[in-house]
């Protein structure tokens, strides 16, 4: 691993006890190996779970509460008692750190994005280590991330980070259940291999999301020309023998694809949940959209456009059967793609540089 910025993200089944509150130890060991990180030379952007776990039990409830008012009470309590755990203990190796709470309609705008984007430049820039987490106190509708996985895949993608790293409670993907000692991790994962048949829809302990998650994002970010580890965030030293003794660590990593894309289709890769509207395309046309070259969406492969959107909004593109082949901006509002549908010898719809292929 070169020494460059990395994400690392820290999952509630490795920060939680059994009880549900917050593992200090685990904490703590963790915020050593983000120091030695630093200390090595590498920009760390730290993408932690926890505050549910840290508010849980620092104030009685009076009534009973549905999930999403637990959520948020809890979250709400226990974020400033995460981030003054980390501001303590990064405080021990004079590393000073900053809160980023964020939410997902954050990313819904290009300028929103850049603008979050800057933020965590400046803090890295100036040898501040962010701490991500969504703002849990407010994230209360179906734009939620899955969980912080997705956070992270984002924030590696938006970072332009050579490296993420995804800390669970397991070695990382197995060929059969993780409880069968006949299973055994996967340990590389190249461009275009599928492993659906090998992950459990299940999810454990404290965590929204699970392996499904976490191997939808991984192959998505490595798709982008990022390196992707899934290991077990309560093996000791697990940071550091990732750099120092990678061949000896049980761990799952997907190799990036060597190409990667640019800023702009980064940012319309994770943003797909933003989509206003929806064209569909010909036969023709999805076999040249999918090809091997690069090819814009011009009107006289549409037959169809769904929605209301405006020029510079995200739709998505969907065959005749309705499967998703791509998210891109629309260069035309959608009266106007309406009216230029199916004519030639018009401008593209959609530009090959704003469309990204699912």
């Amino acid at each position: 691993m070169s020494k460059h910025r990395i994400v690392v993200k820290v999952g509630s089944n490795v920060l939680t006890r059994n009880d549900g509150k917050l593992d200090i130890t685990r904490m703590s060991a963790i915020v050593d190996q983000v120091a030695w990180l630093h200390a090595m030379g590498y920009e760390v952007i730290l993408v932690s779970s926890g505050a549910v776990a840290s508010g849980r039990g620092e104030v009685k409830v009076s009534r009973r509460l549905d999930s999403v008012a637990q959520r948020q009470l809890f979250s709400a309590l226990g974020q400033a008692k995460l981030i003054n755990h980390y501001y303590d203990l990064f405080r021990e190796y004079r590393l000073p750190v900053g809160q980023v709470l964020t939410m997902k309609e954050n990313f819904n705008s290009r300028r929103a994005y850049l603008n979050q984007r800057a933020c965590m430049e400046v803090m890295l820039e100036n040898g501040v280590i962010p701490i991500v987490n969504e703002n849990d106190t407010v994230s209360v509708t179906e734009l939620m991330f899955t969980d912080n996985d997705e956070l992270s895949g984002l924030i590696a993608s938006m970072m332009d980070a050579e490296a993420l790293i995804i800390l669970s409670n397991i070695d990382g993907i197995y060929d059969g259940p993780p409880s069968d000692p006949a299973s055994h991790v996967i340990t590389h994962v190249e461009p275009g291999n599928d492993l659906g048949e090998y992950i459990q829809t299940g999810r454990s302990g404290f965590g929204r999301g699970g392996m499904v998650t976490k191997y939808n994002i991984a192959r998505k970010v490595a798709e982008e020309g990022i390196r992707v580890i899934i290991a077990n965030g309560k093996r000791d030293n697990i940071l550091i023998d990732l750099v120092e003794q990678p061949g000896n660590i049980p761990h799952t990593e997907f190799t990036p694809t060597p190409a990667g894309v640019s800023g702009i289709k980064k940012w319309i890769a994770h943003s797909d949940s933003f989509a206003k509207g929806r064209l569909t395309i010909n036969a023709r046309a999805a076999e040249a959209l999918c090809g091997n070259g690069a090819v814009s969406l011009l009107p006289v492969g549409v037959t169809k456009v769904e929605g209301d959107f405006e020029e510079g909004d995200l739709v998505s593109i969907v065959d005749e059967h309705g499967i998703r082949l791509a998210i891109g901006r629309t260069a035309y509002d959608s009266g106007t793609a309406i009216q230029l549908m199916g004519q030639h010898d018009q401008k593209p719809i959609i530009h090959y540089d704003y469309l990204y292929l699912e």
